[in-house]
């Protein structure tokens, strides 16, 4: 993994977090320093116990960075790119910008915004068969999960042919698909990174997910001037699903030392900073958090045995769109805390108030 990142932090390349009125525990330590202490045992580094695999794509981070996406496209062998942007990136002004950046590039770009929020099967389709029609080559998407999801789903389509729904379930993608440059304009889906594509089965009314590494984007480019737009129910959801990807891998299982320092972070960082962006006093640092916050949660590895969070969150979704991705998991997330076997966590808890 590359990482580059643009603009000038306040520590080092890694963000502080924001201060936050009380400390939530999570396993061995509080997440905000200073409100309780840990013994050298309780915090000691976690040895591997086997093989650790840790996939993510290049990482252009930072504000302008948007900047950099025409470059970052002409990396991965762009000389037709297939933009994937929701209609509102397309009103916020950002589509344009990106435009504006690609042809700086000498890369005319071709726009796609048939999608609506959490992607049907038909709309993959319809956006795979403008793809096929254009000779395009790369695909880039700017915009929140759905439209990451997206631009996902179309490239599977374009390398593997046949139906998005054929791809349900693991590695089931087997063919190369095109070069994929991810610009999120939310603070939490990790769809920029991960390995996951959920698409919506209109037949059955249900979301399906692919996954496999695959589907890990060839470069994400996170600038944080995007959550700027974001409305702030929005940022309260989305905020959410980075807290909840973080505990989640935190407690998973199959967590391992690698994933757990960006799981941890991430938590940190949306306790520190989220009731700020909802309460709209989103200064440029506290934005910087977010954006770092829902990058490190989506880097926190394969994600498993995160089943009971994601199900809370199922039937909510049909009401509320992928808004309820964020809204559903947390009321479920503390009950999970206690899903990992060998001792290493028991329930998440407030200081002097066990399972509160």
């Amino acid at each position: 993994m590359s990482v580059t990142v643009r603009g000038k932090p306040s520590k080092g390349t890694m963000l502080e977090a924001g201060p936050m009125d009380s400390a939530v525990r999570i396993g061995r330590e509080f997440v905000v320093p200073g409100h309780g202490h840990a013994t050298a045992a309780e915090t000691a580094p976690l040895k591997p116990s086997g093989i650790i695999k840790f996939q993510a794509p290049e990482i252009v981070f930072g504000p302008e960075s948007l900047a950099e996406a025409g470059f970052a496209a002409r990396r991965i062998g762009a000389q037709r790119p297939f933009v994937v942007a929701d209609p509102g990136i397309i009103a916020a002004g950002w589509a344009d910008e990106l435009s504006q950046h690609l042809a700086d590039a000498d890369l005319p770009a071709t726009f796609w915004s048939g999608l609506t929020p959490n992607p049907k099967d038909f709309e993959i389709a319809e956006g795979y068969q403008r793809y096929r029609e254009l000779g395009c080559d790369v695909i880039i998407a700017i915009g929140g999960g759905s439209c990451l999801d997206a631009a996902k789903g179309i490239a599977i389509l374009t390398g593997n042919g046949g139906q998005i729904l054929d791809y349900a379930g693991v590695d089931r993608v087997t063919r190369p698909i095109p070069p994929l440059l991810m610009i999120p304009s939310t603070a939490g889906t990790g769809a920029d990174v991960s390995q996951f594509c959920i698409i919506t089965d209109t037949a059955s009314k249900v979301k399906v997910t692919i996954m496999g590494r695959a589907l890990v984007p060839e470069i994400s480019v996170t600038d944080p001037r995007l959550l700027s737009t974001m409305p702030a129910d929005l940022a309260a959801a989305t905020g959410l699903d980075a807290l909840t990807h973080g505990i989640e891998a935190y407690v998973s299982c199959a967590h391992n030392p690698l994933a757990d320092g960006h799981a941890l972070s991430a938590v940190r960082l949306v306790f520190g900073n989220l009731p700020r962006i909802v309460d709209r006093d989103a200064t440029g640092d506290l934005r910087d958090h977010m954006a770092q916050a829902s990058l490190e949660a989506g880097m926190d590895g394969p994600r498993p045995h995160r089943g009971a969070a994601r199900r809370g969150a199922g039937p909510l979704a049909v009401l509320a769109c992928r808004r309820a991705g964020g809204l559903g998991r947390p009321g479920v997330a503390r009950g999970a805390a206690g899903y990992r076997s060998h001792g290493r966590v028991g329930l998440m808890e407030r200081p002097g108030r066990p399972g509160g």
